[in-house]
Protein backbone atom coordinates (compact mmCIF):
# COMPACT_ATOMS: atom_id res chain seq x y z
CA UNK A 1 0.00 0.00 0.00
CA UNK A 2 1.47 3.45 -1.28
CA UNK A 3 2.06 6.45 1.50
CA UNK A 4 -0.01 8.56 -0.80
CA UNK A 5 -2.98 5.53 -0.90
CA UNK A 6 -2.85 5.44 3.17
CA UNK A 7 -2.80 9.48 3.58
CA UNK A 8 -6.14 9.68 0.79
CA UNK A 9 -7.77 6.67 3.20
CA UNK A 10 -7.19 8.23 6.62
CA UNK A 11 -7.73 12.28 5.13
CA UNK A 12 -11.66 10.57 4.11
CA UNK A 13 -12.07 8.80 7.07
CA UNK A 14 -11.08 11.68 9.21
CA UNK A 15 -13.33 13.92 6.75
CA UNK A 16 -16.76 11.15 7.23
CA UNK A 17 -15.89 11.44 10.93
CA UNK A 18 -16.23 14.52 10.88
CA UNK A 19 -19.16 14.94 9.83
CA UNK A 20 -20.77 12.28 11.27
CA UNK A 21 -19.78 13.49 14.35
CA UNK A 22 -20.78 17.60 13.22
CA UNK A 23 -24.73 15.98 12.69
CA UNK A 24 -24.83 14.11 15.61
CA UNK A 25 -24.32 17.38 18.30
CA UNK A 26 -24.78 20.43 16.57
CA UNK A 27 -22.41 23.22 17.15
CA UNK A 28 -22.48 26.63 17.64
CA UNK A 29 -20.97 29.48 19.30
CA UNK A 30 -21.42 28.24 22.76
CA UNK A 31 -19.62 24.78 21.34
CA UNK A 32 -20.67 21.23 20.63
CA UNK A 33 -24.62 20.70 22.31
CA UNK A 34 -25.36 19.53 24.44
CA UNK A 35 -22.46 20.01 26.93
CA UNK A 36 -24.79 19.92 30.42
CA UNK A 37 -28.24 19.17 31.42
CA UNK A 38 -31.63 20.23 29.48
CA UNK A 39 -34.79 21.40 31.03
CA UNK A 40 -38.32 20.93 29.75
CA UNK A 41 -40.74 23.14 31.41
CA UNK A 42 -43.99 22.41 32.18
CA UNK A 43 -46.38 25.01 32.73
CA UNK A 44 -49.18 22.71 35.10
CA UNK A 45 -48.60 20.45 37.49
CA UNK A 46 -47.49 17.29 37.89
CA UNK A 47 -49.60 14.46 36.76
CA UNK A 48 -51.70 15.99 34.37
CA UNK A 49 -51.75 14.97 30.45
CA UNK A 50 -48.95 17.60 29.80
CA UNK A 51 -46.54 16.53 32.55
CA UNK A 52 -46.86 13.05 31.58
CA UNK A 53 -45.93 13.95 27.65
CA UNK A 54 -42.88 15.44 28.53
CA UNK A 55 -41.89 12.87 30.53
CA UNK A 56 -42.79 10.25 28.08
CA UNK A 57 -39.98 11.80 26.37
CA UNK A 58 -37.30 11.73 29.36
CA UNK A 59 -35.59 8.36 29.11
CA UNK A 60 -35.33 8.73 25.37
CA UNK A 61 -33.55 11.96 25.22
CA UNK A 62 -31.63 11.27 27.76
CA UNK A 63 -30.27 8.56 26.04
CA UNK A 64 -29.82 10.06 22.89
CA UNK A 65 -28.54 12.92 24.08
CA UNK A 66 -26.12 11.93 26.55
CA UNK A 67 -27.11 14.40 29.54
CA UNK A 68 -30.18 14.53 31.99
CA UNK A 69 -33.49 16.01 31.16
CA UNK A 70 -34.72 17.81 33.84
CA UNK A 71 -38.42 17.88 34.06
CA UNK A 72 -39.67 21.74 35.71
CA UNK A 73 -43.25 21.96 36.53
CA UNK A 74 -43.79 25.64 36.69
CA UNK A 75 -48.18 25.93 36.66
CA UNK A 76 -50.08 28.69 37.51
CA UNK A 77 -52.51 31.17 35.16
CA UNK A 78 -53.65 28.92 32.55
CA UNK A 79 -50.31 28.31 31.36
CA UNK A 80 -48.73 31.84 31.43
CA UNK A 81 -46.63 31.58 34.42
CA UNK A 82 -44.56 28.70 32.48
CA UNK A 83 -44.67 29.44 29.04
CA UNK A 84 -43.50 33.77 30.28
CA UNK A 85 -40.58 31.93 31.87
CA UNK A 86 -39.88 29.81 28.70
CA UNK A 87 -40.20 33.21 26.65
CA UNK A 88 -37.71 34.88 28.68
CA UNK A 89 -34.86 32.09 28.90
CA UNK A 90 -31.74 31.93 27.14
CA UNK A 91 -31.66 30.99 23.22
CA UNK A 92 -28.75 28.74 23.94
CA UNK A 93 -30.75 25.16 23.38
CA UNK A 94 -30.96 24.17 27.02
CA UNK A 95 -34.20 25.47 28.36
CA UNK A 96 -37.38 23.91 26.12
CA UNK A 97 -41.12 23.32 27.16
CA UNK A 98 -44.17 21.33 26.46
CA UNK A 99 -47.37 23.72 26.30
CA UNK A 100 -50.98 22.21 25.01
CA UNK A 101 -54.44 23.59 23.64
CA UNK A 102 -54.66 26.80 26.16
CA UNK A 103 -51.74 28.25 24.39
CA UNK A 104 -53.30 28.93 21.15
CA UNK A 105 -56.25 29.95 23.04
CA UNK A 106 -54.53 32.46 25.20
CA UNK A 107 -53.47 35.34 23.19
CA UNK A 108 -57.51 35.87 22.58
CA UNK A 109 -58.76 35.22 25.93
CA UNK A 110 -56.05 38.10 27.67
CA UNK A 111 -55.97 41.30 26.04
CA UNK A 112 -52.80 41.34 27.33
CA UNK A 113 -49.29 38.57 27.98
CA UNK A 114 -46.30 38.87 28.99
CA UNK A 115 -45.11 37.39 26.46
CA UNK A 116 -45.48 37.69 22.22
CA UNK A 117 -46.07 34.22 20.64
CA UNK A 118 -42.92 35.88 18.38
CA UNK A 119 -40.74 34.78 21.86
CA UNK A 120 -41.35 31.02 20.97
CA UNK A 121 -41.15 28.97 18.28
CA UNK A 122 -42.52 24.86 17.58
CA UNK A 123 -40.33 22.02 17.51
CA UNK A 124 -42.17 18.90 17.25
CA UNK A 125 -46.16 18.72 17.72
CA UNK A 126 -46.21 15.37 19.93
CA UNK A 127 -49.83 14.48 19.96
CA UNK A 128 -53.15 15.19 19.98
CA UNK A 129 -55.61 13.60 21.90
CA UNK A 130 -59.24 14.46 21.13
CA UNK A 131 -62.29 15.22 23.81
CA UNK A 132 -64.80 13.16 24.43
CA UNK A 133 -68.15 14.50 25.61
CA UNK A 134 -69.75 12.26 28.33
CA UNK A 135 -73.20 13.12 29.55
CA UNK A 136 -74.52 12.34 33.36
CA UNK A 137 -76.26 8.85 33.66
CA UNK A 138 -79.28 10.59 35.63
CA UNK A 139 -79.39 13.17 32.03
CA UNK A 140 -82.81 13.71 30.34
CA UNK A 141 -80.53 12.76 27.41
CA UNK A 142 -78.49 10.00 26.28
CA UNK A 143 -77.44 10.73 22.37
CA UNK A 144 -76.03 13.42 20.76
CA UNK A 145 -79.05 13.95 19.06
CA UNK A 146 -81.33 13.85 22.16
CA UNK A 147 -79.08 16.41 24.04
CA UNK A 148 -79.18 19.02 21.09
CA UNK A 149 -82.70 18.64 20.66
CA UNK A 150 -83.28 18.96 24.79
CA UNK A 151 -80.93 21.53 24.54
CA UNK A 152 -83.14 23.76 21.72
CA UNK A 153 -86.50 23.21 23.77
CA UNK A 154 -84.83 24.11 27.12
CA UNK A 155 -82.54 27.10 26.58
CA UNK A 156 -80.43 27.76 29.43
CA UNK A 157 -81.16 24.46 31.10
CA UNK A 158 -78.43 22.45 29.99
CA UNK A 159 -75.16 23.06 31.49
CA UNK A 160 -71.85 21.88 30.97
CA UNK A 161 -68.44 21.15 32.89
CA UNK A 162 -65.31 22.38 32.24
CA UNK A 163 -61.71 21.77 33.46
CA UNK A 164 -61.40 25.60 33.68
CA UNK A 165 -62.29 28.57 32.19
CA UNK A 166 -60.18 29.11 28.65
CA UNK A 167 -59.26 25.29 28.45
CA UNK A 168 -59.82 23.00 25.84
CA UNK A 169 -62.89 21.10 27.03
CA UNK A 170 -64.59 24.79 27.55
CA UNK A 171 -63.64 26.05 24.20
CA UNK A 172 -64.98 22.99 22.55
CA UNK A 173 -68.06 23.09 24.32
CA UNK A 174 -68.39 26.46 23.09
CA UNK A 175 -68.06 25.69 19.85
CA UNK A 176 -70.57 22.76 20.11
CA UNK A 177 -73.16 25.37 21.53
CA UNK A 178 -71.98 27.89 18.44
CA UNK A 179 -72.31 24.99 15.77
CA UNK A 180 -75.89 23.26 17.27
CA UNK A 181 -77.33 26.90 17.81
CA UNK A 182 -78.10 25.93 21.52
CA UNK A 183 -78.24 27.53 24.96
CA UNK A 184 -76.02 26.40 27.51
CA UNK A 185 -74.60 27.88 30.23
CA UNK A 186 -70.91 27.33 31.23
CA UNK A 187 -69.86 25.80 35.25
CA UNK A 188 -65.86 26.06 35.19
CA UNK A 189 -64.13 24.24 37.39
CA UNK A 190 -60.33 24.27 38.93
CA UNK A 191 -59.74 20.83 37.13
CA UNK A 192 -61.07 18.06 35.25
CA UNK A 193 -61.26 15.88 38.73
CA UNK A 194 -64.07 18.30 40.36
CA UNK A 195 -65.67 18.06 37.40
CA UNK A 196 -66.13 14.70 36.88
CA UNK A 197 -67.15 13.92 40.07
CA UNK A 198 -70.22 16.60 39.43
CA UNK A 199 -70.82 14.71 36.30
CA UNK A 200 -70.71 11.49 38.07
CA UNK A 201 -72.98 12.80 40.70
CA UNK A 202 -75.09 14.51 38.13
CA UNK A 203 -74.46 17.64 39.35
CA UNK A 204 -73.78 19.03 35.92
CA UNK A 205 -75.13 16.91 32.61
CA UNK A 206 -72.44 17.84 30.34
CA UNK A 207 -68.85 17.59 30.73
CA UNK A 208 -66.31 17.12 28.06
CA UNK A 209 -62.66 15.49 29.31
CA UNK A 210 -59.87 13.56 27.19
CA UNK A 211 -60.94 10.10 27.63
CA UNK A 212 -58.30 8.41 30.08
CA UNK A 213 -60.27 9.95 33.20
CA UNK A 214 -63.41 8.72 31.22
CA UNK A 215 -63.10 5.28 30.43
CA UNK A 216 -63.61 3.27 33.72
CA UNK A 217 -66.66 5.74 35.12
CA UNK A 218 -68.14 4.91 31.66
CA UNK A 219 -67.56 0.94 31.69
CA UNK A 220 -68.98 1.33 35.31
CA UNK A 221 -72.28 2.91 33.72
CA UNK A 222 -71.81 6.11 36.23
CA UNK A 223 -71.45 7.98 32.49
CA UNK A 224 -72.48 7.65 29.02
CA UNK A 225 -69.97 8.68 26.37
CA UNK A 226 -71.76 10.14 23.35
CA UNK A 227 -69.23 11.20 20.87
CA UNK A 228 -65.38 12.22 20.04
CA UNK A 229 -64.50 15.74 19.05
CA UNK A 230 -62.36 14.14 16.10
CA UNK A 231 -62.26 13.47 12.56
CA UNK A 232 -62.02 9.70 13.29
CA UNK A 233 -62.86 7.51 16.18
CA UNK A 234 -60.45 7.05 18.60
CA UNK A 235 -58.79 3.09 18.51
CA UNK A 236 -59.58 3.68 22.83
CA UNK A 237 -63.02 3.81 22.10
CA UNK A 238 -63.93 2.21 18.67
CA UNK A 239 -67.82 2.22 19.72
CA UNK A 240 -67.82 5.94 20.36
CA UNK A 241 -68.76 7.61 16.87
CA UNK A 242 -67.54 11.61 15.72
CA UNK A 243 -69.75 14.49 16.10
CA UNK A 244 -69.15 14.32 12.03
CA UNK A 245 -70.46 10.80 12.26
CA UNK A 246 -73.89 12.18 14.11
CA UNK A 247 -74.37 15.31 11.97
CA UNK A 248 -71.99 18.00 13.46
CA UNK A 249 -69.21 18.23 10.81
CA UNK A 250 -66.16 21.08 12.66
CA UNK A 251 -67.24 19.59 16.17
CA UNK A 252 -63.42 18.89 16.26
CA UNK A 253 -61.51 20.21 19.66
CA UNK A 254 -58.25 18.59 21.32
CA UNK A 255 -55.75 19.07 24.01
CA UNK A 256 -52.60 18.47 22.31
CA UNK A 257 -49.00 18.77 23.07
CA UNK A 258 -45.87 20.51 21.64
CA UNK A 259 -42.84 20.89 22.09
CA UNK A 260 -41.72 24.65 22.10
CA UNK A 261 -38.17 26.70 22.39
CA UNK A 262 -37.49 29.98 23.08
CA UNK A 263 -36.70 32.05 19.49
CA UNK A 264 -33.48 32.46 18.54
CA UNK A 265 -32.22 28.91 19.84
CA UNK A 266 -29.88 27.96 16.73
CA UNK A 267 -32.16 26.07 13.62
CA UNK A 268 -29.40 23.21 13.89
CA UNK A 269 -30.29 22.40 17.88
CA UNK A 270 -33.99 22.98 16.67
CA UNK A 271 -33.64 20.13 14.26
CA UNK A 272 -31.56 17.66 15.98
CA UNK A 273 -34.29 18.50 19.10
CA UNK A 274 -37.22 17.74 16.45
CA UNK A 275 -36.30 15.24 15.11
CA UNK A 276 -34.87 13.31 18.74
CA UNK A 277 -38.85 14.04 19.64
CA UNK A 278 -40.27 12.39 16.46
CA UNK A 279 -38.26 9.06 16.96
CA UNK A 280 -39.40 8.49 20.33
CA UNK A 281 -43.25 9.69 20.14
CA UNK A 282 -43.30 7.27 16.71
CA UNK A 283 -41.67 4.58 18.33
CA UNK A 284 -43.98 1.69 18.72
CA UNK A 285 -43.70 1.39 22.87
CA UNK A 286 -44.52 5.47 23.02
CA UNK A 287 -46.86 5.42 20.13
CA UNK A 288 -49.05 2.37 21.93
CA UNK A 289 -48.70 3.75 25.41
CA UNK A 290 -50.31 6.74 24.11
CA UNK A 291 -52.64 5.52 22.28
CA UNK A 292 -54.16 2.50 24.16
CA UNK A 293 -53.69 4.33 27.63
CA UNK A 294 -53.87 8.42 27.16
CA UNK A 295 -56.46 8.33 23.89
CA UNK A 296 -53.50 10.29 22.37
CA UNK A 297 -52.74 10.21 18.53
CA UNK A 298 -48.73 10.34 17.85
CA UNK A 299 -47.80 12.63 16.09
CA UNK A 300 -43.63 13.81 16.25
CA UNK A 301 -43.87 16.86 13.06
CA UNK A 302 -41.36 18.96 11.84
CA UNK A 303 -40.89 22.60 13.99
CA UNK A 304 -42.34 24.25 10.54
CA UNK A 305 -45.39 21.71 10.78
CA UNK A 306 -45.79 22.25 14.88
CA UNK A 307 -45.80 26.24 14.01
CA UNK A 308 -48.11 26.19 11.24
CA UNK A 309 -50.67 23.71 13.57
CA UNK A 310 -50.23 26.04 16.59
CA UNK A 311 -50.70 29.15 13.79
CA UNK A 312 -54.26 27.56 12.93
CA UNK A 313 -55.24 26.43 16.16
CA UNK A 314 -55.03 30.28 17.40
CA UNK A 315 -56.47 31.24 14.38
CA UNK A 316 -59.21 28.83 15.60
CA UNK A 317 -60.47 29.13 18.75
CA UNK A 318 -59.78 32.97 18.66
CA UNK A 319 -62.84 32.82 16.16
CA UNK A 320 -64.58 30.95 19.02
CA UNK A 321 -63.59 33.17 21.78
CA UNK A 322 -64.59 36.34 19.85
CA UNK A 323 -68.11 34.53 18.57
CA UNK A 324 -68.83 33.11 22.38
CA UNK A 325 -67.64 36.65 24.22
CA UNK A 326 -65.23 34.53 26.03
CA UNK A 327 -62.84 36.33 28.23
CA UNK A 328 -61.07 35.80 30.98
CA UNK A 329 -59.78 39.64 31.65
Amino acid sequence: MSNAFSRRAFLQATTAGTAAAALASPTWAGGAWPNKPIRIIVPYTAGGFTDQMARLLQVGLQKALGQPIIVENKPGANSIIGVDQLAKAAPDGYTFGVVIAAYSANPSLYAKLPYSPKDLTGVSLMGISPLVAAVAANAPFKTTAELISYAKTHPGKVSFGSSGAGSAAHLTSELMRLLTKTDMVHVPYKGASPALADLMGGQIPLFLDPPPNLIQPAKAGRIRLIGVASEKRLPILPDVPTFAEQGIPGLVGSTWAAMLAPAGVPKDIIQRMSKEVARIVRSEEIRTRMEASMGTFAEGGTPEECNAFIAAETSKWGKVVREAKVSLD
